[in-house]
C-alpha cells in the first residue's frame, strides 16, 4: 500500500465534510483605530498586536471551508483526552488536483511568506494597514509585505484575493527549470505510449482492437503518441510509414543497451508522433495485430513487459540535452505509459517464472518486485507515469506489477475482458491531466500534531531552515497531482487547547500541463469547543469514515490481515459507544451517539464489502481494490465503502434508498453503484413485462453512466435479471435486514411503508435464508443499541 509517512499506526480519525468555499471578504471590526505610520516595536509580535488590530474574521464569517479539504468534523474539542479517542480520533482528506467549482482565485505573483515558519498570508492574517506588517496565524510572528499591504482604509485590504478568500493559486513568475517553454503545443505536449500485450488469444484480441480503434478516434489531434507491442521480443512501431505497419524489434530477454537505445532514438524512425498526422497509421497498426499462434498455455507465453517500459521510456525521454547540442524541449505534466496486459511478466527483467511451483518462485518474485519498484521510481524521476489496465483471465501476478504502477504514481485495473469497460479506462486514463513536481506542505497551529499520512506519496526531506528559520511543516512528495486522487492525514491534539480557534493551512506547490509553476494554498480555521454534544454534531459521519477505512485498509496487507481488521472495526464501534454514547438506565449496554448515527452503518458496510469481507474471489482483485482504494478520491473512496442505491420508479424517475436487501422487490429495477462496479437488478415480475423491463432497464443503464461519467478507473456495469447466478454480486453487498422485526425495518427502510401487505408477504418469501447477521444484530452483539436512524 501507500507509505504511511508517520509509522506507528494509530488507531482511527474523526468524520466532518466541509462545503464548497465561497470567496469571503475579511470583516473588520469598525471602532479600532490603527496607526497610520510606523507601529510600535512589538517585541515578540503577539499580545500587543491582538490589541492593536481587529481580528481578520469576526463571528459573522464561517469557517474557511474548501472543496479540496474535508475535515472529520467542523469543531475541535479543547480535551486533549477526549480529543484523542483512537477510536474516533481526528483528521482531514486533501484533494491536491481536485477542481473547484468556482474557480480559485489567481495571483500573478509572488506569495508573502512567513520568515519564521514559512506559512502563507491568508484571509485570517492580522494586518496593520499603516505599515503593512502581517502576523502569521500558525506561529504568531509579525512579517513585513514590502509596503504591499499598506492601505488606507481596511476595505482596500479586501482586493488581494488572499486575504479574501481561502483558497488561492499563486502562479509562479520565476521558473528555475533550464529551457523554460512557457507554451503547449504537438511537440511540448506529454506523449502517451502504449504497450500491448501481443500473447492474446483471437477472442481476447477481438475486443482490444476495437478497444484500440476508439482510442485513436478520441485522442486529440495534437496528443503525440507512440504504439510499442511485447511478447518474446519488443516492437516499437515506426509512423514514418504511412501505408504500412512497420515495427523495429529489439531482443526482449534483458534491458536494451544504450547503443541499441541510441541506435533507435538518432535513427530515421519516428516513434512519438502527433494524433493528427498518424491517425490512420495508427489504425493500421491495431488492424495488423494477430492472434498467439503457439500452442502455449496462456500463463506460460513468453512476456517481457519490463523491457518494453525501459524502450517506452527510452522514446518518451529522446535525445538528451548533451547529445543533442541544443536545447530539447521537455514537454508539459507527466507523460504516461499505458500498459495493455493480458498476462504476467515472464520474460526478461523484473519476470516471474511461469508456475508457482517453480522451486526459486520466491526468490525470483521477491527480485522482480524489487526491479520494477525501482522501474517505477525512475519513470516519476523523468516525470512519466505508469499505469498498468489489465484483463482477460489469465492471472497477472500483481504484487509485481503494482509496484511499478505505484512507483510511478500510476494505477493499476483489473478487468474481466478487453471490451467496454477497458476501453473507457484507456481513454480516461490518457486524457486525465497529471500535473509534475507536485510537494504538499501541511502547516497547522502548535496546539495540533500530524500523526499518520496515507496517499499516493512519499516524505519529502526538504531542508527549508536557510529560508524560514522554523519551518515544522509536514512535507510530502506526491508521485502524480491528479483529481482522482487525495491524501488521508491524521492529527492528534499536542495538549489541552486554550485558544478559541485552530489554524491549518495546506500548500500544495506543482507545475501544470502548461509548464506553469502553481502555489495552491488553502487555508482552514476550525473552533474549539469543550461541549463533546457540540463537537459531535460537527462530526462528518462520511468523511470520519473515510479516514477510518483508510487507516484499517493500510494494514490489511493479506486476507487474513483483513480477518483481523474486521475485529478491528467491531471494537472502534464498541469503544465509540462507550466513550462518547450514554449508557442504558440499569444495564450494560452503551446507546450509541445519536449524532453520528450514520457512521456505524457505514463501518459496517466497509466490514462485510469487498474491501475487507469475503465478496471478492482472489486476494488479486483484493489487493488491486485496496491499492486504489488508499489512493482515492473522496467521493470514490465512499462509494467503494457504502454504495448507493437506487430504485427505478415509473417515468424513468430514481427514488434513493438505504442499501438494504429490503430493496429487491420483483416489480422494480435498482441500481447499486459499488464505486468500482455498478450493478443493474430487475425484478422476475418487471423482468417478465418486456416492455417495461426493457425501458426500466435502458433508464438504469444511462443513470449508471451518468452517475460515473468523470469516475477513474471507470467501473464495470453488470445488468441481470433476480435469480440468476450474477445477481449474487448485488445481494452480498447489500445489509440483510430481511429477519429484522417489522417496526424495525420500517424504520431503517420507510419505503416498506407504500407497499400492500399482499406486496410485503410476497417480498418476505423471495428472501432464503442466510446467517449474515444484519445491522441491528450486528451492532447488539458488540453490546450497544442500535442510533436511531436520521
Amino acid at each position: 500500500g501507500p507509505p504511511v509517512f508517520t509509522s506507528p499506526v494509530r488507531p482511527a480519525a474523526v468524520p466532518f465534510r466541509t462545503s464548497p468555499a465561497t470567496p469571503q471578504p475579511v470583516a473588520f471590526s469598525s471602532g479600532s483605530s490603527l496607526p497610520t505610520s510606523s507601529p510600535p516595536h512589538f517585541p515578540n509580535g503577539s499580545a500587543e498586536l491582538q490589541q492593536q488590530l481587529p481580528g481578520a474574521t469576526e463571528e459573522s464569517m464561517p469557517a474557511g471551508e474548501s472543496p479540496c479539504v474535508l475535515f472529520s468534523a467542523h469543531k475541535l474539542l479543547k480535551h486533549k483526552k477526549l480529543a484523542n479517542v483512537p477510536s474516533l480520533g481526528f483528521g482531514v482528506l486533501v484533494s491536491p488536483g481536485r477542481e473547484t467549482s468556482t474557480g480559485p482565485q489567481v495571483i500573478h505573483r509572488d506569495p508573502h511568506r512567513c520568515h519564521n515558519c514559512g506559512a502563507y498570508s491568508n484571509l485570517y492574517s492580522n494586518i496593520l494597514i499603516g505599515s503593512g506588517q502581517w502576523q502569521c496565524v500558525i506561529c504568531r510572528n509579525l512579517n513585513g509585505s514590502e509596503g504591499e499591504y499598506i492601505a488606507s482604509s481596511k476595505e482596500e485590504l479586501r482586493n488581494f484575493p488572499e486575504l479574501s478568500s481561502p483558497l488561492v493559486d499563486f502562479i509562479q513568475t520565476g521558473n528555475k527549470r533550464p529551457s523554460f517553454v512557457p507554451v503547449t503545443d504537438s511537440r511540448t505536449s506529454a506523449p502517451v505510449v502504449l504497450v500491448i500485450d501481443e500473447c492474446l488469444d483471437e477472442a481476447h484480441l477481438q475486443h482490444l482492437q476495437s478497444s484500440l480503434h476508439a482510442f485513436v478516434d478520441s485522442v486529440p489531434p495534437t496528443t503525440r503518441i507512440g504504439i510499442i507491442l511485447y511478447g518474446s521480443t519488443v516492437s516499437v512501431y515506426d509512423f514514418t510509414e504511412e501505408s504500412i505497419a512497420s515495427a523495429d524489434v529489439i531482443p526482449g530477454g534483458t534491458s536494451p543497451t544504450q547503443e541499441t537505445l541510441k541506435g533507435l532514438i538518432y535513427g530515421t524512425g519516428i516513434y512519438l508522433s502527433p494524433m493528427h498526422s498518424s491517425k490512420e497509421v495508427a489504425h493500421l497498426i491495431f488492424s495488423s495485430l494477430r492472434p498467439y499462434k503457439l500452442n502455449v498455455r496462456e500463463v506460460s507465453r513468453d512476456r517481457c513487459l519490463g523491457t518494453a517500459v525501459e524502450v517506452a521510456m527510452a522514446i518518451i525521454q529522446g535525445p538528451s540535452v548533451d547529445m543533442s547540442r541544443g536545447v530539447v524541449k521537455r514537454p508539459g505534466g507527466n507523460s504516461r505509459i499505458i500498459v495493455c496486459a493480458g498476462g504476467p511478466n515472464t520474460y526478461g527483467p523484473g519476470s516471474v517464472p511461469h508456475s508457482y511451483t517453480h522451486p526459486n518462485y520466491p526468490h525470483r518474485e521477491k527480485t522482480a518486485i524489487k526491479w520494477m519498484e525501482r522501474l517505477g521510481r525512475e519513470a516519476h524521476q523523468h516525470n512519466i507515469v505508469v499505469d498498468i489496465l489489465c484483463a482477460g483471465t489469465c492471472p497477472v501476478r500483481v504484487p509485481v506489477l503494482q509496484p511499478l504502477a505505484n512507483a510511478s504514481g500510476g494505477v493499476l485495473v483489473l478487468h474481466d475482458d478487453f471490451g467496454e469497460a477497458f476501453g473507457v479506462n484507456l481513454q480516461r486514463a490518457s486524457a486525465r491531466a497529471a500535473s509534475s513536481h507536485g510537494l504538499l506542505e501541511i502547516r497547522c497551529s502548535d496546539d495540533i500534531l500530524v500523526t499518520q499520512v496515507v496517499g499516493p506519496g512519499e516524505e519529502a526531506n526538504i531542508d527549508t531552515h536557510e529560508t524560514f528559520k522554523n519551518d515544522m511543516a509536514v512535507s510530502i512528495r506526491m508521485l502524480s497531482v491528479e483529481e482522482t486522487q487525495c491524501f488521508s492525514i491524521s492529527m492528534q491534539n499536542k495538549h489541552d487547547i486554550k485558544s478559541d480557534y485552530v489554524f491549518f493551512q495546506f500548500a500544495i506547490q506543482y507545475s501544470n500541463v502548461y509548464q506553469a509553476d502553481i502555489a495552491r494554498v488553502i487555508t482552514i480555521r476550525l473552533p474549539t469547543v469543550d461541549s463533546v454534544s457540540a463537537y459531535l454534531q460537527s462530526v462528518q459521519d462520511e468523511v470520519a469514515a473515510v479516514i477510518i477505512a483508510k487507516r484499517t485498509l493500510l494494514q490489511a496487507k493479506s486476507y487474513s490481515d483483513a480477518i483481523d481488521m474486521q475485529t478491528t472495526i467491531d471494537e472502534r464501534v464498541k469503544d465509540i459507544a462507550s466513550k462518547f454514547g450514554s449508557q442504558v438506565p440499569k444495564s450494560k449496554l452503551y446507546r450509541f451517539p445519536k449524532e453520528i448515527s450514520l457512521l456505524p452503518e457505514l463501518l459496517f458496510h466497509l466490514r462485510r464489502g469487498p474491501l475487507l469481507g469475503s465478496i471478492v474471489g482472489h486476494e488479486d482483485e483484493r489487493s488491486v481494490l485496496r491499492n486504489l482504494f488508499l489512493n482515492a478520491s473522496f467521493d470514490l473512496s465512499l462509494r467503494m465503502i457504502a454504495p448507493r442505491c437506487l430504485m427505478h420508479r415509473e417515468g424513468g424517475t430514481f427514488e434513493e434508498l438505504p442499501a438494504y436487501d429490503l430493496a429487491m422487490q420483483s416489480d422494480t429495477a435498482v441500481v447499486l453503484d459499488h464505486g468500482t462496479d455498478v450493478f443493474i437488478w430487475l425484478g422476475a415480475e418487471l423482468a417478465a413485462d418486456e416492455g417495461r423491463s426493457a425501458a426500466a432497464l435502458a433508464a438504469c443503464r444511462t443513470l449508471a453512466e451518468e452517475l460515473t461519467e468523470l469516475r477513474f478507473p471507470a467501473p464495470r456495469i453488470l445488468a441481470f435479471k433476480e435469480g440468476s447466478s450474477q445477481a449474487r454480486y448485488f445481494v452480498s453487498r447489500l445489509i440483510p435486514a430481511n429477519k429484522d422485526p417489522p417496526y424495525e425495518q420500517e424504520a431503517r427502510f420507510p419505503q416498506l411503508r407504500t407497499l400492500t401487505i399482499e406486496q410485503r408477504t410476497k417480498l418476505k418469501s423471495s428472501f432464503i435464508h442466510f446467517d449474515d447477521p444484519s445491522f441491528c444484530e450486528w451492532i447488539r452483539g458488540l453490546k450497544a443499541v442500535p442510533p436511531e436512524p436520521i
